[in-house]
């Protein structure tokens, strides 16, 4: 069995303020993204990793990777970011072999937090299928909006879904190649638009996407509260 993680980088992340996108900004004493790495090479060594980073910052993150302790540092292969989240995906597959054995996971390098033990569940959930999402319940009320207004749902209907969604490599290539030029929301939805359908799996509801001023503080205290 192969294991490839694509961990996603390739925006420019500027919607939390400061000169730098938020992916590179400094978490606990390394970049952000550098913590999902971290998780990855913890539930199992052998994973090879995938970096996808906007062009314009390679030699930003080849300089950040210097200032991480030798020991620490982790072995990863860079390619460059598309004009869209999908196609970022897309040139990130390219990098990965499409076997029949060959599993891959897609991650938003914005969920720092993502932990080796829901890693685990999500490679765990392919035995019986092609793909896998992991969700976390909706704790907020919600409403729905339409051109009649707007009106309550039953939010017991519905998750919110996270990252790192899972794979079998040959069927995730497959189904972005049936929609070349096709964007989606994430890569569940390209393994639908194929004709195939996914299982769930459990979320964590610390798996926050950074977003907005603030979550990397959030982030931090989390981070540190592992560390006691």
């Amino acid at each position: 069995m192969r294991k490839y993680a694509i961990i996603v980088a390739g925006g420019e992340g500027r919607r939390i303020g400061g000169a730098l996108p938020k992916q590179f900004r400094m978490l606990a004493g390394f970049p952000m993204l550098y913590w999902s790495m971290r998780a990855f090479r913890e539930e199992d060594p052998s994973t090879a990793l995938i970096l996808v980073l906007h062009r314009d910052f390679i030699t930003l993150w080849n300089e950040l990777s210097l200032g991480i302790p030798e020991s620490q540092r982790i072995p990863h292969q860079i390619v460059s970011g598309g004009e869209t989240r999908t196609a970022s995906v897309v040139n990130g597959l390219d990098l990965v072999d499409d076997g029949e054995q060959t599993l891959v996971a897609v991650h938003d390098a914005a969920r720092p937090l993502v932990s080796p033990e829901m890693i685990a569940r999500g490679w765990d959930a392919l035995r019986d299928c092609r793909g896998a999402v992991p969700v976390v319940a909706v704790t907020d009320s919600l409403r729905k909006i339409d051109s009649e207004g707007n009106r309550a749902v039953d939010r017991s209907n519905y998750v919110a879904v996270q990252t790192p969604q899972v794979f079998h490599a040959k069927s995730l290539k497959q189904a972005y190649e049936l929609n070349p030029g096709a964007v989606y929301s994430d890569d569940a939805s390209a393994l639908e638009a194929s004709g195939l359908q996914v299982v769930l799996f459990e979320g964590s509801p610390r798996n926050m996407k950074v977003t907005n001023p603030g979550d990397l503080e959030i982030a931090e205290l989390f981070i540190n509260q592992d560390k006691d």
